[in-house]
């Protein structure tokens, strides 16, 4: 049988993610390295270009997978860039950062591993910067429209780039010293090198955006003064509210929610010296949730040269495989191994928080249960009491929505049942004029979500200030299509 792009010859090792390079000395460097270009090749050509593109629909971004992996596979990177920047204003962030519903779609995961989409997406995008190819996109014409956009995550920049293309003056608030939200603070170096964000900052810039940093909107500044000055708002705050662990002993001096810890650690990464540092060397560290923000955290701890590292679940430990109830092509709650994980520490399921156990104020130990069901609820098992040692617990249990930060008295913009900025069917609240993107509206979700909701969110807004658009709107506000984590 013909095999041209060599189907056949592609072996099971070819077909697993990128994993982590062996870590000796604990820096704060990427811990992934560049794939092998044969690897690479493979890969893009074991895509199908199926008829129906399933991963189409598990990404948010409508990403052209299928036409950027041919590309690829014909040694095509200039055209493989351009067919990714047409839907994705920042592969860099999603290739480093996303964990791919659109590889949980590929067709070929059916019955055998999906193609590597995420691992090819950053070598296109890698590439490019290499050689210069992604150049600033200034407009040709300027409206006259001028529009806020508050926060600068990647739903903030994803609107602003949309919006500066089209002509509008446009300038992004941030209340931190640097631009980039939490791809700034609240990544570590390990999992994305702040040069990422900071190249991508140099080609904004130059297309015409404009940053306004070390302003809190709200205080510094109000939403009324910001909506008086300019033709529309655009709050793209994020969902940045921690949820919170009301048991005894949360008041001792050792508890922290997990981005106290992240963000000044990022900070010292980037050669400051805060104040509020917490410093997890020689403790031992307890870490209560097990998502992405949970990886972070022992990550950082095993870089701080913790003494130990345990993060505790109250759920059960999810299955290695796809299960029955979340087929293909949905996005399944698999088992996974971060390279924090990899790195070491003990990961524990089942296991309910009861309280922080302390001596004169000071954090030694939590006291957790066995996690038994019922009546359709998660509860500690008497007599299961166990304490575990600890002198740092940072509670990495999600977020409950976005900051007021005088919203709601200074424009009247309302809030949800769920703590999020409500909005209608075109990103705007109910005042006139003020949008709302990404996890500010929707939640607590991915960053390809947040991508998309601020190109969809641009799209709006260009609407409400022009009457029409050419921007594309990949998604709707009400889209929960895809399971947030």
């Amino acid at each position: 049988m013909a095999d041209p792009r060599g189907f056949l010859k592609v072996r099971q090792r070819e077909t697993q993610p990128r994993r982590p390079v062996p870590v000796r000395i604990m820096d704060w460097k990427e811990v992934y390295e560049a794939q092998e270009k044969g690897v690479l090749k493979s890969q893009a050509g074991r895509c199908m270009d199926c008829g129906v593109p399933f991963c189409h629909q598990g990404c948010p971004l409508g990403n052209l997978i299928p036409e950027w992996n041919d590309l690829v596979w014909r040694d095509k990177g200039e055209e493989a860039i351009e067919r990714l920047h047409a839907t994705n204003n920042f592969p860099e962030f999603t290739g480093r950062l996303c964990p791919a519903p659109c590889e949980a779609s590929c067709v070929l995961g059916i019955n055998q591993p999906a193609v590597t989409i995420k691992q090819v997406e950053v070598s296109i995008i890698d590439q490019a910067f290499d050689n210069d190819w992604v150049q600033p996109l200034p407009p040709t014409r300027l409206t006259g429209k001028t529009v806020a956009v508050v926060g600068s995550g990647p739903a903030g920049l994803a609107v602003a780039q949309q919006l500066t293309r089209v002509g509008h003056t446009v300038a992004v608030y941030e209340r931190d010293d640097k631009i980039g939200g939490l791809l700034r603070y609240g990544i570590p170096d390990f999992k994305m090198e702040k040069e990422q964000v900071d190249r991508r900052l140099e080609q904004m810039k130059a297309e015409g955006t404009r940053f306004r940093t070390g302003v809190a909107v709200g205080t510094d500044v109000t939403w009324e003064q910001l909506r008086r000055r300019y033709d529309a708002v655009v709050v793209a705050t994020g969902a940045t509210v921690p949820r919170d662990l009301p048991i005894p002993g949360r008041d001792l001096e050792g508890v922290h929610f997990a981005m106290d810890y992240l963000v000044p650690s990022n900070r010292m990464v980037a050669g400051e010296n805060p104040e509020n540092h917490i410093d997890a060397r020689g403790k031992h560290v307890v870490i209560l949730g097990g998502g992405d923000t949970g990886a972070d955290c022992i990550g950082t701890a095993h870089r701080h040269q913790a003494a130990s590292v345990t993060t505790l679940a109250i759920g059960k430990q999810p299955p290695a495989e796809r299960a029955t109830h979340q087929p293909w092509p949905t996005f399944p709650t698999l088992f996974e191994v971060a390279s924090a994980h990899e790195e070491g520490g003990e990961r524990t399921y089942l296991a309910s928080t009861v309280e922080f156990v302390g001596e004169n104020g000071k954090l030694t130990g939590v006291k957790v249960a066995e996690t038994e069901f019922a009546d359709g609820k998660r509860l500690p098992k008497a007599g299961t009491e166990r304490i575990i040692p600890a002198d740092l617990v940072f509670l990495s249990l999600g977020f409950t929505g976005a900051e007021p930060a005088g919203i709601t008295e200074q424009v009247s913009a309302e809030f949800d049942g769920r703590g999020n900025v409500a909005r209608d069917g075109y990103y705007m609240t109910n005042t006139e004029g003020v949008f709302v993107a990404g996890d500010a509206g929707r939640g607590q979700s991915l960053i390809v979500w947040a991508i998309a909701e601020g190109r969809a969110c641009a799209a709006a807004v260009d609407r409400f200030l022009m009457g029409s658009t050419i921007l594309p709107a990949p998604v709707a506000p009400t889209d929960r299509a895809i399971a947030v984590l």
